[in-house]
């Protein structure tokens, strides 16, 4: 993996919660597209396409990349599916940088997707009879005995969720692909709204979006334009059910940081990078991932949300972009934040860029916190 790879080109849909429209080729095409013409190139400049969504259950169209691939000017090229549950678009990423880094192609277009409107992802995301009590919980379900827990190792107050809900939101404001854009939306807003599953209320979780994003990914040679150079990528997953299993901060999570940060040279996340885009569906996870990713001391994480930290204006910004909690095309929502690293540190981020941005983490996870997927860009040629 000696060979340097880079992102030249980045396109988003909008994301909403029904595009009527388009059909599924024709979202995905739309991301494409405006990957390649931030590039300056077309698809027959492609040498392969690496494509991945959630679990086929989502939309009920079954090994969808067969079909997408003229809409992706695949035909008669290598074409791969990733899937990894939650953290597929980050993977899907990190697959399409390996391709690059290992020789094997020049350019990859790496596109993700999710058509929720057209799925029941609560319905896909429980298990039924005969292998366990169909509850019906979805995600937020599954999820929320982890923030109890962590609420209790920590003794975080009940207000930290909140903040992030709100600063996150207002981030969105200034995303023009942004799904959910609330004008005046501040913590009495957010602690008026119903509770879904103790302690996450209606507005500290994430929407369900349609939407696609798309990288145009390059070796060394062939770079165009003002690229996002790749410093460090490393994916990790564990087993859901082992016994002694951390879920409020998971070693994969841990040993996936870990792995990115000595490949980037980073030793001190929250000194030496500029802007962090992490996966955090439920607004708890913010403090709980601040640990994870080595950001806060175990149990400091919600005392660095309090402070302000991660704001726009913070010394360490998470979510510039507004984040999952604002945008959740499920099979993309990861190489969204995989992509928006890649803006800050191309300075293309818009009325979100963080000033000065030259390094970026992007953060995904998916399955019950199993599965991580990471990479660091910079803006500086390794």
């Amino acid at each position: 993996m000696s060979n340097r790879c880079a992102v030249i080109g980045v396109g988003q849909t909008a994301y909403t919660t029904k595009r009527h429209d388009v059909s599924i080729a024709g979202l995905v095409r739309e991301a494409a597209l405006r990957a390649l013409e931030d590039a300056g190139l077309t698809f027959k400049d492609i040498d392969a396409v690496v494509i991945g969504k959630a679990p086929d259950l989502f939309e009920g169209v079954m090994m969808p990349e067969a079909y997408l691939a003229d809409a992706l000017g695949a035909a008669g090229k290598p074409m791969m599916r990733v899937h990894t549950a939650g953290s597929v678009g980050g993977s899907t990423g990190l697959v399409g940088a390996s391709l690059i880094q290992g020789g094997v192609h020049e350019r990859v277009l790496v596109v993700a997707f999710e058509k929720q409107s057209e799925s029941n992802a609560t319905w896909a995301l429980s298990t039924h009879l005969p292998f366990n009590a169909s509850l019906v919980v979805g995600a937020g379900g599954y999820f929320a005995p982890h923030i109890r827990e962590y609420i209790r190792r920590s003794g975080a107050p009940d207000h930290i969720g909140t903040l992030v809900a709100v600063k996150d939101r207002l981030n969105a404001l200034k995303n023009p692909y942004a799904h959910l854009k609330i004008p005046g939306i501040n913590r009495e807003m957010v602690e008026s709204t119903p509770m879904l599953w103790e302690p996450i209320r209606y507005l500290e979780t994430c929407p369900s979006s349609d939407g696609a994003c798309a990288m145009v990914l390059s070796s060394e040679s062939k770079v165009t334009g003002t690229p996002a150079w790749v410093l460090g990528t490393a994916m990790r997953s564990e087993p859901i059910f082992r016994a002694g299993r951390d879920t409020v901060n998971p070693q994969g999570g841990k040993d996936c940081a870990a792995d990115v940060y000595a490949q980037a040279g980073i030793t001190d996340p929250r000194r030496e990078l500029d802007v962090a885009e992490v996966y955090v569906p439920f607004s708890w996870y913010e403090p709980m991932w601040l640990e994870n990713l080595g950001f806060a001391a175990e149990g400091e994480g919600w005392k660095l949300t309090e402070s302000g930290a991660t704001a726009l204006d913070g010394d360490i910004p998470w979510n510039a972009s507004g984040g999952v909690l604002s945008s959740n095309p499920i099979g993309a929502s990861g190489l969204i934040r995989f992509a928006e690293a890649a803006q800050q540190v191309r300075g293309m981020a818009g009325e979100h860029q963080v000033d000065g941005a030259r390094r970026a983490l992007g953060h995904a996870y998916g399955g019950g916190a199993q599965f991580f997927a990471m990479w660091i860009v910079g803006s500086r040629k390794p």
